[in-house]
């Protein structure tokens, strides 16, 4: 006598092929919105302060420093350590630019993919792969 095995293809029982096109072409669609997050990220910039505005970094929402701006007026050159200054204030500007690009990409990137693991969740179970 031979084992019935569950019907139903890719998700197990249940899961019928209307399922599956419903499936792929919203995978299909939030690739396409994946694509364009990331085309949009590209054009985005960000102007991250620091030393009270004597530092300003601009930076792409790809993580590309784009411009640096020193306002000299605002910083203390009279003070031997000045220039130790400057350095220091440029690494916190750049680390917190790079962060706020991140942050902004990894947004826009959830908001595109947000819906995923719930989608693959009803696919047998391969939410649990995305960490869902």
């Amino acid at each position: 006598m031979s084992k019935r095995r569950p019907s139903g293809g890719f998700g197990g029982p249940g899961f019928s092929g209307q399922s599956q096109a419903s499936a792929l072409k919203k995978l299909q669609q939030m690739q396409e919105d994946m694509v364009k997050a990331q085309e949009a990220l590209a054009n985005e910039v960000y102007d991250i302060q620091t030393g009270g505005g004597a530092i300003v970094i601009q930076i792409s929402g790809h993580q590309r420093v784009t411009s640096v701006t020193i306002k000299p007026e605002l910083l203390d050159t009279s003070d031997p350590e000045w220039v130790n200054d400057l350095q220091d204030l440029l690494v916190v500007a750049i680390n917190q630019a790079i962060e706020e690009s991140q942050k902004r990409a990894a947004e826009r990137m959830e908001a595109v993919s947000g819906g995923l693991n719930d989608m693959l969740g009803g696919m047998g179970g391969l939410g649990g792969l995305l960490g869902g």
